[in-house]
């Protein structure tokens, strides 16, 4: 009776957001309504909101989360500064020239911004205002034009060093301890962020490889669709100026996460001043800028957080009600075992990446079914890796994709929503394939962290 209660809720809650209501006060919303009705009908423990303020302080002295309004930071500073902006047209005159060039430079310049914001919809937002309208000038097919934007958006899910590595990997963490408890299991070894980070390195260098070939291909394939653009004059030096600062940016603080010489935490405070003195020294951080950044910052980071204790409430209530001891119990006694949990999990997390952005699904569904899966004698980091690239697939998936319709919201009327769906379709196949490729091959994201840290 008690985990019927739980699915109901879950159901209640996809339900009201289906609605738009706000994410973090529905979550909250919805869990205290459920608990309210629970303890009236004596089917739900009220001690168990007792232990929502410590789950509160928790989060607030996470040193690990002080990570992500840094990230933020860096990534806004990057953006309203221009420098994303002056990058990609630079990279587009360098190899506009070429049969597909613009789409090469597009992907390239996207994958950094991805890196510095791992946020999808300001990925996405930022590359169609920025190189939408030139694609289509230049004579570009609008589905290609619309796909290589949209799946070059969905890097920042994979691409360290982003939030939503930042988020996951926290989540990803706990999870392991809480495996290692319900297990009995001593274990010294433990879970980072910067794990996480290092794990994601090949399969998303892997999935921006597949990008291009892609596009190299169809260029010479049908070469109407991608033909060559007339751009400013290359120069090799505007090219080094707008490329080398962020990238040795991007490189000092993934650099200092992997060679161990700097947390999550305070290599996200480097990257953030950082950005800061870059714009700074090319002039282009005034005070009202500056003003704009600071809020931005603070309207994205409080928007992380407020769902973050949204989901911990919810959580609690999903947990207080058997919710997880009838997950547990299912993915255990499930005949194929271990893959075939996973498979579902899988499947579920994929669905739910329909009407939940990643934010939700990292602190609302991972805490659930991780513990789970990850006593089950799951990997952590691969699931980690899988989960990221699952989501990074729903977001692409038609009809209901949250990159088409960031897209669709700032493309031009000439181009048709059917055109974006066409175009994210190879897209989606290629991350299909890699993630078909982890399953059979784990090492392809657990290699590199176990070789770094034996």
């Amino acid at each position: 009776m008690e985990g019927t209660i739980a699915i109901w809720m879950f159901l209640a809650l996809c339900l009201l957001l289906l609605f738009g209501y706000p994410v973090a006060l529905t979550l909250a919303g919805t869990a205290l309504a459920f608990a309210a009705g629970g303890i009236i009908t004596g089917t739900f423990d009220s001690s168990y909101l007792i232990a929502f303020p410590g789950r509160l302080y928790g989060t607030i002295t996470n040193v690990t989360l002080v990570a992500v309004p840094l990230f933020i930071l860096m990534g806004i500073t990057l953006e309203k500064s221009k420098i994303a902006e002056e990058l990609l047209e630079n990279m587009a005159s360098a190899f506009g020239s070429v049969r597909g060039g613009l789409g090469i430079s597009i992907v390239l310049v996207g994958m950094l911004l991805a890196a510095s914001t791992g946020i999808v919809g300001a990925t996405v937002v930022t590359m169609g205002l920025l190189s939408l309208p030139t694609m289509l000038r230049s004579g570009y097919s609008s589905s290609i034009a619309t796909g290589t934007i949209c799946a070059t958006g969905t890097l920042g899910q994979i691409i360290p060093p982003s939030i939503a590595l930042v988020l996951l990997g926290d989540i990803i963490s706990s999870a392991y301890q809480q495996a290692q408890l319900s297990t009995e299991t001593v274990n010294v070894k433990t879970v980072s962020v910067g794990d996480l980070f290092v794990g994601a390195l090949i399969p998303g260098l892997l999935l921006v490889l597949l990008y291009l070939i892609y596009i190299l291909l169809t260029a010479q394939l049908k070469p109407s669709s991608m033909p060559p653009a007339r751009l400013q004059d290359f120069k090799l030096k505007n090219l080094v100026s707008g490329l080398l600062p962020p990238v040795s940016l991007m490189l000092i603080v993934l650099g200092s996460i992997i060679a161990g010489a700097a947390t999550p935490t305070e290599a996200a405070g480097v990257g953030a001043i950082g950005a800061l003195i870059l714009a700074w020294l090319r002039k282009k951080l005034d005070l009202p800028k500056l003003q704009a950044v600071a809020i931005s910052t603070m309207e994205t980071t409080s928007m992380v957080f407020m769902i973050l204790i949204g989901a911990a409430l919810f959580s609690l209530v999903f947990r207080g009600f058997g919710g997880e001891d009838l997950i547990h119990t299912y993915l255990s006694n499930l005949g194929g075992g271990v893959m075939e949990a996973t498979l579902i999990v899988m499947v579920v997390i994929f669905l739910l990446g329909f009407i939940l952005d990643f934010i939700e699904i990292t602190f609302l569904v991972v805490p659930i079914v991780g513990p789970v899966l990850l006593a089950m004698g799951l990997d952590p980091i691969w699931l980690g890796i899988m989960i990221a690239i699952n989501l990074q697939t729903s977001f692409l998936t038609p009809p209901f994709g949250f990159a088409l319709f960031y897209l669709r919201g700032v493309a031009p009327e000439s181009v048709k929503t059917i055109d974006i769906y066409k175009g994210v379709i190879p897209f989606i196949i290629i991350q299909i394939g890699i993630l078909i490729a982890l399953w059979i091959w784990p090492s392809i994201a657990t290699w590199l962290p176990n070789h770094l840290n034996p």
